[in-house]
């Protein structure tokens, strides 16, 4: 016979996404679990990522990633201020460094506008030396809303804020399977006969999102996994902006970018190709193509770059598909009433962590 524990509401995945959601549901409900199968929160998207707050410039207007984002980097900036936590608002510049990008950044200025995104404006090549002399670029985008935060800072205060606000964490719980019955979910667990109860579950299992909602018989979601890596430099530190290159015209990655730390130092990243296994190695195999890309704005040799880190993201949009928004949604139609589902959610979906908690709230039926 198994044991049954009844919640108001699980959430399935600690990253920062469902640590957002835990810290903002326990406003309105008493009994709350969060579910994690790590031995702790954000071992994976959520950590493994360039720790940059978008300001929403390059998603189509009207979409999801565009309306969080902006929502979300002014509830992110205003969070990391009320609770002393570290960030810099460093601002970026997106550069193009040729007649052909000049046009291509033209049009994304304009969608940024479109978009609704603060403060940009398009600078000289003049401009650009005044405030970063090192880069080499012929026009750019200033966006000043752009920053960087400490990701696990952020997370480890969510956490901290959901205890306190009695948020059950249940770590190192893989889950098993997923039934409905009268009304309420049943989720089994590996290695223990017991049995989570609720009639409110929201997937945020990131990676293995769309896995959890086949548990359910919703197999209409299917994820690819990107890898992106990173590599570092000595040869630069305490640059002033964020610099990217013209984004991919695919839209499935924003290019090889600078990464600054709060420390001042120096990593480019990432890159983008999809995998058929999660595995963070990193060797010098793809060190060429970062310097090749960052030759473009910044003078670097190849010995001046060593592998950093790498990560995977979680993405709706198939190696020969374009842009792809998130999928966030409340399965009602499909007769999973309050099963919300939250597939995709990449970049940028750190800024949007905020602003994702507040939508999930507003489409739970009551």
């Amino acid at each position: 016979m198994s044991d049954i524990y009844e919640f108001d509401a699980i959430v399935i995945g600690a990253g920062v996404i469902g640590l957002s959601i835990a810290k903002e549901l326990s406003e309105i409900y008493d009994n709350i679990l969060i579910v994690e199968k790590e031995c702790s929160f954000g071992h994976h998207t959520s950590s493994r990522n360039s720790e940059i707050i978008h300001s929403g410039i390059y998603y189509p207007e009207k979409t999801l990633k565009t309306k969080l984002c902006i929502e979300g980097n002014k509830l992110l900036y205003s969070f990391l201020q009320k609770h002393n936590l570290p960030y810099k608002k460093c601002g970026k510049l997106i550069v193009a460094t040729n007649v052909h990008e000049e046009v291509v950044l033209e049009e994304l200025y304009k969608q940024g506008l479109k978009n609704g995104v603060n403060s940009l404006s398009l600078i000289s090549k003049e401009e650009i030396a005044k405030i970063e002399p090192d880069v080499k670029a012929t026009r750019a985008i200033l966006a000043p809303e752009t920053g960087i935060v400490d990701s696990h800072s952020l997370m480890s205060k969510l956490e901290q804020i959901a205890q306190e606000q009695n948020v059950t964490f249940s770590y190192n719980t893989k889950i098993n399977d997923i039934f409905k019955k009268n009304n309420f979910y049943h989720l089994t667990i590996e290695k223990e006969d017991i049995i989570l109860t609720s009639k409110l579950v929201i997937n945020c299992a990131g990676l293995w999102s769309d896995q959890i909602a086949n548990m359910i018989g919703i197999n209409n979601y299917k994820l690819y996994w990107n890898k992106g890596e990173y590599f570092k430099t000595t040869r630069y530190k305490n640059m002033n902006k964020l610099i990217y290159p013209v984004p991919d015209p695919s839209g499935k990655y924003l290019g090889i970018h600078t990464v600054l730390d709060l420390d001042g130092n120096i990593s480019f990243g990432p890159n983008a190709y999809y995998v058929d296994n999660i595995d963070y190695k990193l060797t010098d195999k793809n060190k060429i193509q970062f310097y090749k890309s960052i030759k473009r704005y910044l003078e670097i040799e190849p010995e001046d770059l060593s592998p950093a880190m790498s990560g995977v993201r979680p993405k709706v949009q198939s190696q020969n598909e374009n842009f792809r928004d998130f999928i966030i949604k409340n399965e009602t139609n499909l007769g999973y009433n309050n099963f919300i589902n939250l597939i995709g959610i990449e970049s940028p979906g750190l800024t949007c962590c905020l602003s994702i908690a507040k939508h999930i709230k507003e489409i739970i039926n009551t």
